[in-house]
């Protein structure tokens, strides 16, 4: 366990993009599996998701989301010291995603800019390292951008989004309280297994594989191991979250919104269960939404809260959890913050 405070780092403001295509887990999916996949909507409460254009990448998503919040941030982009990226869907292999957005984004040259792979637990993890940086010195305005291109037709779970956040420093913001947590035991319980350096992709994948669905997947699609992520989900959170708040020194009544990473509706409901949290505190955007992976943060607070957050000061707990198996939260006071409506693209 890892826990942190971060002084002297401002949250200016967050914008989230979407792509406009909406895909329907009940219409757009084979007649054979219909009843199937109605049982399945019941379980995990998705029945729309956002998927990208076949030419649009979660770095579109994430650059018009930068573009709209530097915009209505007023900021100089010469003033822009740092630049990370959070996500699992990146361009290319090489180089960096965050390199090349460092440049289409109309940059300077001295802006620090890096990616992070990580999914569903991005975004506290991504602010701690970002917020860490501005901390220690020298960084007076930065960016992060978090998202994940994760949809297909076939799987009814996962939904595309970019975010991007901005942080500033700044002497008086209120301080920032973290908790990350990582245990690779569990790396086998979400992963894509071929196509890295240690299985690379070869001929083999290209041939899917019926599964006992009656479905064809290919060897190169995501693997889920269900049943685990909801066992490690339901056990870790919880405890973090408590952990987390006792490390702030924050009684769980003074937190007006607990935004936990949007798994399904199973996963999530236990954990609000397990904590005793009002459903109007844990705000929710599974059913029009899906699992928008690092982006899920960002997402809910755009669409559920976005009028809540621009009418005065809230104390926000935001959980991540998955893939590694990783899990973080973070504890920010946000206030005159800017909030665009959301983006769709």
């Amino acid at each position: 366990m890892a826990q942190a405070i971060i002084r002297n780092v401002r949250y200016a403001g967050m914008a989230t993009c979407v792509p406009r295509r909406i895909l329907s887990n009940l219409k757009d999916c084979p007649p054979q599996i219909r009843s199937a996949r109605e049982r399945i909507v019941r379980n995990i409460g998705i029945e729309t998701r956002r998927i990208c254009s076949e030419w649009q990448n979660f770095s579109d998503l994430a650059f018009d989301a930068a573009e709209r919040l530097l915009a209505d941030l007023n900021w100089d982009r010469d003033e822009i010291d740092a630049l990370i990226v959070v996500t699992q869907s990146p361009d290319y292999l090489i180089p960096a995603t965050a390199i090349i957005l460092q440049d289409r984004l109309g940059l300077k040259s001295t802006t620090i800019a890096f990616d992070i792979n990580l999914g569903c637990s991005a975004y506290a993890f991504g602010l701690h390292v970002l917020g860490s940086m501005m901390a220690a010195g020298g960084i007076g305005k930065a960016l992060l951008l978090v998202g994940d291109k994760a949809a297909s037709v076939i799987e009814p779970l996962f939904s595309d989004a970019g975010t991007a956040t901005a942080l500033e420093y700044d002497p008086d913001a209120p301080p920032m309280y973290f908790d990350l947590n990582s245990d690779g035991s569990g790396y086998q319980a979400i992963m894509l297994p071929a196509g890295g350096h240690r299985e690379p992709f070869g001929l083999q994948h290209a041939v899917p594989v019926k599964d006992d669905d009656g479905i064809w997947r290919s060897p190169t699609a995501l693997m889920l191991d269900g049943p685990a992520v909801l066992s490690f989900s339901t056990q870790r959170v919880p405890s973090a979250v408590r952990s987390l708040l006792e490390f702030a020194q924050c009684p769980i009544g003074d937190v007006d919104y607990f935004i936990f990473h949007q798994a399904n509706k199973m996963i999530n409901e236990t954990i609000r269960k397990k904590l005793g949290l009002e459903p109007d505190k844990v705000p929710c955007t599974l059913h029009d939404f899906g699992n928008t992976s690092g982006a899920s943060i960002p997402v809910t607070m755009t669409v559920r809260i976005r009028e809540a957050l621009l009418g005065g000061k809230k104390k926000v707990l935001m959980s991540g959890f998955g893939i590694g198996l990783s899990w973080g939260g973070c504890i920010v006071d946000i206030e005159d913050a800017v909030f665009p409506e959301l983006i769709e693209s």
